[in-house]
């Protein structure tokens, strides 16, 4: 039997494709070679060029965590109790560590933040809250329904004295359970859940203080509240004052995307300013103005600027000057103030000019030109037509009630830069009007007592700080007219006052704004006072920073109300992954 031997013998192994497809290049001829080479390489970088074109079509960038923001604010921390706080350095800090029921959105809208949901009854004077889950203080201490229930009941203790109070007269508060309760009110009022901005303060913390002790607490200076960020840090100098916080993310009741926010407080502009000049902070919203346009001309930083709520205008009482009684005389002195000036002058240009009792929002602002444009000429055709005449002086002299009145003003204002700087060109434009000024400026605190709170002027250069519901009633109500009512001009109207009052219990907010609308209109038109600006809001920020929009908020401190979701770094991802 035979067999056979199989004799193996080696193999060239098999050739890649890409190793083949270079080995028919090589066999080509020199020439053919090179121009195969470049139009592999070609087809291989447009491949590539497609391909990230391709992807970066459909990634996008996504905030990432990280990152700190060094933030420079003028004053002491004192009272950093949403209860207590007055100074702008109190607010700022209140808003960044305590939370409210509610909190206003990139479009300037209230939307809930503690609170799930808030929903008013049918007549409007019962609001039930619903509290989210889960909810913590800095302290790991569950946030109920009997914290916000303390907080609102410490704010209406008379000898707390708290700045608040007069939001929360007269309203009760019913705990249905720990993560529910009805805030009533005696009569409905829409402006109300404004008030729902409150931060919350932690009960357990502050109940077994005696009322004399809360002002006096270190707990107002070393505060826990469930806000987006929680002190770790505090430096204090050499007599005990605070130099600076270090604040860290707390995102157990909402992501935040920024790691930490350092705070660092000066006594006055000039040290913030020099500070600022060497990079020592990033961001500032006491900055002066006066600085913007240098600010403005630089990559490292950008400015934010929002109009506040707050209306400077010349008031009226005519009780003291038969010549203000003349409605004309009132027209002519408004039709010579040079508004676009005034905000150009003395805000550098951040303001805006207005004629109306209402403040603009940023809403609104477009809608705005160049309002309040005057001239001489205009306010001189309104005297004449009003049987006002010229006298051998150049000034206006007239009959009233068998008497021959000349027109002057006294004009009363505080003796704060922005005052003086006003009041200047308020002054200089009457005069060449041909009206007699006299100007009388006062200490802040001499001029409401003295001369606002007796209503002693004839005209008077003042602001009022307005909220965002924009609720005209305490400055054009005539149950307001005396003090401590703030209808600094003592007007009375009937229709204006039935407005007025039917606006604060609309429940619809197109009634509200309708009611507002007319009686905003019959105030412009019998000019109880000339209405000249508002100012804005200048934030300075770092242009590493990416925040939310500002928008139609009351004060300063307001610009923190989405800081949870401002941020300084950023991730590439498709959107399948974020």
């Amino acid at each position: 039997m035979s067999s056979r031997i199989k004799i193996l013998y080696p193999t060239t192994p098999k050739l890649g494709l890409v190793h083949r497809f270079f080995g028919v290049i090589e066999s080509k001829q020199a020439s053919d070679r090179l121009i195969l080479r470049v139009l592999f390489f070609a087809t291989l970088g447009g491949l590539l060029s497609a391909a990230i074109i391709f992807n970066n079509s459909f990634v996008s960038e996504t905030p990432a965590v990280g990152g700190t923001i060094i933030e420079g604010i003028i004053g002491t921390p004192r009272f950093v109790n949403p209860a207590l706080a007055v100074t702008r350095a109190d607010q700022d800090m209140t808003a960044l560590i305590y939370a409210g029921l509610m909190k206003i959105n990139q479009s300037g809208t209230l939307v809930p933040d503690l609170a799930e949901s808030i929903t008013p009854s049918d007549d409007g004077k019962t609001y039930n809250v619903l509290l989210r889950p889960n909810l913590q203080f800095h302290d790991g201490t569950t946030l109920t329904a009997h914290d916000v229930a303390f907080t609102i009941g410490l704010i209406q203790n008379p000898e707390l004295k708290s700045p608040l109070r007069g939001n929360w007269s007269g309203v009760a508060v019913e705990e249905i359970s720990d993560t529910e309760l009805n805030i009533v009110l005696e009569e409905a009022y829409s402006p109300f859940i404004e008030n729902f901005t409150l931060g919350i303060l932690p009960r357990h913390l502050w109940n077994d203080l005696k009322i004399e002790q809360v002002p006096f607490s270190q707990l107002n200076t070393a505060p826990i509240g469930a806000g987006p960020f929680a002190i770790s840090h505090t430096e204090h100098d050499s007599t005990g004052l605070i130099n600076s916080y270090t604040l860290t993310s707390f995102s157990t009741n909402e992501p935040v995307q920024l790691a930490s926010f350092e705070i660092k407080f000066f006594q006055n502009e000039d040290e913030l300013v020099t500070a600022f000049s060497q990079n020592e902070i990033m961001s500032s919203v006491y900055l002066p103005t006066t600085i913007m346009q240098e600010i403005a001309n630089t990559p490292s930083h950008y400015i934010t600027q929002e109009p506040l709520p707050r209306v400077f205008a010349v008031f009226f009482n005519q009780n003291r000057s038969a010549a203000l009684r003349d409605t004309a005389v009132r027209l002519a002195l408004a039709a010579a103030i040079p508004r676009t000036e005034l905000v150009h002058t003395a805000l550098q240009d951040y303001g805006v000019p207005i004629v109306t009792p209402v403040p603009v929002t940023s809403s609104t602002v477009e809608s705005i030109s160049q309002t309040g444009t005057s001239t001489l000429e205009q306010a001189t055709t309104i005297l004449t037509r009003a049987g006002w005449i010229k006298d051998n002086t150049g000034g206006w002299e007239k009959r009233i009630d068998g008497e021959t009145q000349k027109l002057s003003i006294s004009l009363r204002t505080a003796n704060s830069p922005l005052f003086e700087q006003t009041t200047e060109i308020i002054a200089r434009a009457w005069r060449e009007l041909g009206v007699e000024v006299k100007v009388e400026q006062f200490q802040q605190g001499d001029l409401l007592q003295a001369v606002i709170r007796p209503r002693d002027f004839e005209a008077l250069l003042f602001g009022l700080d307005m909220s965002r519901a924009v609720d005209l009633y305490p400055f054009w109500h005539s149950s307001q007219r005396e003090d401590p009512g703030l209808n600094i001009a003592q007007y009375a109207n009937i229709e204006v006052d039935r407005l007025l009052t039917s606006a604060r219990t609309a429940s619809t907010t197109e009634a509200r704004d309708a009611a507002v609308s007319t009686a905003t209109s019959i105030i412009t038109r019998e000019v109880p006072a000339i209405f000249l600006f508002v100012p804005n809001v200048v934030y300075v920020q770092d242009s590493r920073v990416t925040m939310t929009p500002i928008s139609h908020i009351s004060k300063p401190s307001e610009r923190f109300m989405n800081v949870n979701e401002w941020h300084m770094n950023t991730d590439t991802l498709w959107p399948l992954f974020k």
